[in-house]
């Protein structure tokens, strides 16, 4: 399946998307501290560079994009052009497993968050994400 876009443009859109401080990131960020909740972001020091964490609790979210994480990868990749996408998501998706197990294997808690969920019922998951941190 050949793109729609010239190459210059599709570079010029990939440019755009961010791994940091996405929509959903930034919007969780504000709640969090509009109540008052003190977390570090992109912290360094954790394996995969949890999106929220709090260290001394081992304390680590993950706020995964629903494209770039794989949610309900086997459906939708029968729709993806096989070349690039199969194998990045696919990669995605083993290194985030791969990260997720030794932070485990550390001690730390972990609550991974779906953009679908945030724009889906953002209150409902600001609950879950701030009873996950107090707990």
């Amino acid at each position: 399946m050949a793109d729609v876009f010239t190459k210059e443009k599709r570079s010029e859109i990939m440019s755009r998307i961010r791994s940091k401080n996405t929509k959903a990131e930034v919007l969780v960020f504000k709640e969090l501290r509009r109540k008052g909740i003190y977390f570090q972001k992109h912290y360094k020091r954790a394996i995969g560079k949890p999106d929220i964490a709090l260290p001394r609790k081992k304390k680590a979210i993950f706020i995964d994009g629903d494209f770039w994480h794989g949610y309900q990868f086997n459906k939708s990749k029968s729709r993806l052009p096989k070349d690039y996408w199969l194998s990045k998501i696919e990669g995605n998706i083993i290194r985030d497993r791969k990260n997720r197990a030794k932070l485990r294997r550390q001690n730390w808690q972990i609550l991974r968050v779906w953009e679908h969920e945030l724009s889906k019922n953002f209150n409902k998951t600001i609950d879950r994400i701030i009873t996950f941190l107090n707990s």
